[in-house]
């Protein structure tokens, strides 16, 4: 007979011969008929549940026996249970949970350290550990329900990026990321090879950008060639100079020729670097000596070209002041010469004077002062009144801001000092230029009195006693008021608050109400 235990307080008994199962429930008593009753459980272990007789014929001896090894084959198939599946009720699939744990296990342990750190994304929702690195351009959340966060790629079916998600994922295409096999150092040569492709892209980029330069523009020396081959020549400034002053000076060339060689080079000689190469060339010498030629047109336009080079050069000034260009031009202003002469010398005058006081005191010894003053009494040279006017109101102020300067560099300070040699005011005043000045408001042009009316404002603290006495100055001064206040309430109408006549007006009041109070 052999014993089999099962979960339940039953028994089962199986007869060897006869294969005929018996069970006695524990505690039963009495006689009770034999039933079968079979249950198929698990993989295809069959339960026997028998219903027996009262066991109450057997003797005490007998029952205590079977209880004792009833006792022990429930021991036994308790402990083979635990033990053996095959003798289970429920069978645990230990063995498909060990394959899973190993092949996780084996996974892990196959990836590089490094590899952890990187984050591989798909188009499914993963799970960002700590320390990974995540892309750029995914779509990120906090998982509310763990607490994690996650990622994925973006789903363009879905959802629409924008031009910088576009190229990313483009880069991640071109560098075929596999989420498997993908190591950091993989990344590394992709990250490599991007650059290497955008290096070369912006190398192409900039040849391409040269070769259409190229395309639009030719080299000097290709221009020069051509031209040589259409018996032209491409020269620099100082090449044409050369041929200019070679032309003036020489013998043979005719008035004209030579004229028109004055011409050309006043153009290039406004250019300070032209002029200095003018001067090293001995261009400047030439054209100081063809100032005191007989011919008008070659002073008018030898003085138009000294003038050009002198403007705001002060190497070209000291040099023309030391080679007598000074005492040329005072010489032409003095004497009886066409009106167009008169004009250029006036102007190679002030552009060697101007914020050069050297010049400026030189001019006063050689009495330059009165040579300017005589010209107000020829017939004709109106239109040089004001040029004169102007050029006295510059040399004044130039002086006075240069005084009241706050810089006290020592070159600047050296400066003042020239300056103070310089008593132009007193002079002015000595010669009688008060008078002169103010009778020139009586012209009818509005920019004349403009500057007219800034050199007497400029003069008032030294004219002031002559301007206080003068009955015709202060009749002019009242009807120009008049006139510029109708102009000004004009111009107000039609909405120009600020306008030209009105600070004409605001001019000829301050000079009258200085005059009446005697405040300077």
């Amino acid at each position: 007979m052999r014993i089999f235990a099962s979960n339940s307080q039953s028994l089962m008994l199986v007869s060897a011969k006869e294969g005929e199962m018996l069970s006695k429930p524990l505690g039963c008593k009495g006689r009770v008929p034999v039933q079968m009753c079979v249950m198929f459980l698990g993989r295809g272990y069959a339960r026997l549940t028998t219903m027996s007789h009262c066991i109450g014929l057997l003797s005490i001896a007998s029952k205590l026996s079977l209880l004792v090894l009833l006792l022990s084959a429930l021991c036994f198939c308790s402990c083979l249970s635990d033990r053996i599946p095959e003798f289970a009720l429920t069978k645990t699939e230990e063995n498909d949970l060990k394959e899973e744990n190993n092949k996780e296990s084996v996974a892990e342990d196959d990836l590089d350290p490094e590899d952890l750190e990187v984050f591989y994304p798909t188009y499914q929702w993963q799970t960002v550990r700590p320390g990974q690195a995540v892309p750029a351009g995914l779509h990120v959340r906090l998982n509310l329900q763990t607490g994690e966060r996650e990622a994925r790629l973006p789903d363009n079916k879905n959802e629409k990026s924008d031009m910088k998600d576009q190229k990313k994922r483009k880069r991640l295409d071109e560098m075929h990321i596999n989420s498997n096999s993908f190591t950091s150092q993989e990344l590394k040569e992709a990250l490599a090879k991007m650059k290497e492709k955008e290096k070369t892209e912006s190398t192409m980029e900039q040849k391409t950008n040269l070769e259409d330069v190229r395309q639009r523009f030719r080299p000097i020396e290709e221009l020069k060639k051509e031209f040589e081959e259409l018996n032209m020549k491409i020269e620099t400034d100082f090449e044409i100079m050369v041929k200019l002053i070679n032309k003036f000076n020489s013998s043979t060339s005719t008035l004209d020729e030579k004229v028109a060689a004055l011409y050309d080079l006043e153009y290039y000689v406004h250019q300070v670097d032209n002029a200095k190469d003018f001067l090293s060339l001995g261009g400047l010498q030439l054209v100081i000596n063809g100032v005191n030629s007989t011919e008008p047109v070659l002073k008018e336009h030898a003085a138009f070209v000294l003038g050009a080079a002198l403007s705001s050069n002060p190497k070209v000034q000291v040099e023309a002041i030391e080679g007598g260009a000074l005492q040329k031009l005072l010489v032409i202003l003095a004497t009886e010469q066409p009106l167009a002469v008169k004009k250029k010398a006036l102007f190679a005058l002030s552009s060697m004077l101007r914020h050069f006081p050297y010049a400026q005191l030189q001019f006063l010894k050689l009495g330059g002062l009165q040579v300017l003053r005589n010209l107000f009494k020829e017939k004709g040279m109106e239109s040089l009144y004001i040029r004169v006017v102007t050029l006295l109101y510059d040399l004044i102020l130039e002086k006075m801001l240069l005084e009241d300067s706050e810089n006290k560099e020592d070159q600047m300070e050296e400066k003042v000092q020239q300056y103070k040699q310089v008593n132009l005011v007193p002079a002015v005043v000595e010669q009688g230029w008060c008078v002169i000045i103010s009778n020139l408001l009586a012209l009818p042009e509005h920019d004349t009195r403009e500057k007219v009316l800034k050199t007497v404002h400029i003069l008032m603290a030294a004219c002031r006693d002559g301007y206080q006495g003068d009955y015709a100055l202060s009749t002019t001064l009242n009807v120009l008021r008049t006139e510029y206040e109708e102009l000004a309430a004009e111009e107000q109408r039609e909405g120009d608050n600020d306008g030209y006549f009105k600070e004409l007006l605001s001019s000829i009041n301050t000079i009258i109400q200085e005059l009446r109070s005697g405040y300077l």
